[in-house]
């Protein structure tokens, strides 16, 4: 029954993403048309989760959101989060690597709706890509989100922060909101199967962007992060408690 209702889940995916795909085009005459539309399926997919596969999420610390747009900084363990994301948080853009954007249909929907795409190789200049990129999804009124790890990490590991999310809340005047949630203990990296259960994601308060250098902030929200994990990890089938 697992793999029937993944089945279900994946055909429901890829019809919807070519559909949607179609209503992406007129919706960016709109201003942030494209983003509705992409928050639009992510609602549809959570909901085939939820209801074909049985994997939902619960969500602890919501009183936390700003009212004014932010910088979300996430655990990233599966493609689960930039889905949910989008429903638990106001309109936003990801910040992803460019190769993304030659993914039929979704990579194209992905730079369209002004997904901010960097060059992992391009070293330093991959930062000024950062910057101007975000600074412009600012004066958009986007939120921005971005996984401080840069990659997907298996449950109970940690990778290294980088200091992109810092770099952003100084220069824009952005406050970061913490977000920690076990959702690589149902959805496992490169997985084609996704596990039913309840996903928890829990919401820190906001780091105020004057608070510190980007050292001091990025450590900050490394420490509150990694303390959150540690306490709601190893509820999923997949689940491995931090060291």
């Amino acid at each position: 029954m697992l793999l029937l209702r993944n089945l279900v889940y994946w055909l429901i995916l890829s019809v919807s993403a070519i559909v949607m795909f179609a209503f992406v085009l007129p919706a960016m005459l709109v201003p942030q048309g494209a983003n509705k539309i992409g928050r639009a399926w992510a609602r549809l997919l959570l909901w085939s989760l939820k209801n074909i596969v049985g994997l939902n999420y619960r969500v602890e610390g919501r009183e936390n959101i700003p009212a004014e747009p932010a910088i979300i900084c996430s655990k990233h363990q599966s493609g689960w989060e930039t889905l949910a994301l989008q429903e638990i948080f106001p309109l936003q853009v990801y910040v992803a690597k460019k190769e993304l954007f030659k993914i039929p249909f979704f990579g194209w929907g992905l730079k369209m709706a002004k997904t901010i795409g960097i060059d992992r190789k391009a070293g330093v200049k991959a930062t000024s890509q950062l910057m101007e990129q975000g600074l412009a999804r600012k004066k958009d009124g986007f939120w921005i989100a971005i996984f401080p790890e840069g990659t997907r990490i298996k449950p109970g590991e940690r990778g290294r922060y980088k200091l992109g999310a810092a770099k952003m809340a100084k220069l824009f005047e952005m406050d970061m909101v913490p977000v920690a949630h076990n959702s690589g203990e149902f959805w496992p990296k490169n997985s084609f199967l996704k596990y039913p259960g309840t996903v928890t994601v829990r919401i820190g308060a906001p780091i105020r962007w004057q608070g510190g250098s980007e050292t001091e902030l990025m450590a900050e929200c490394e420490n509150w992060i990694e303390s959150q994990q540690a306490e709601i990890g190893g509820q999923g089938p997949f689940g491995s408690n931090p060291a």
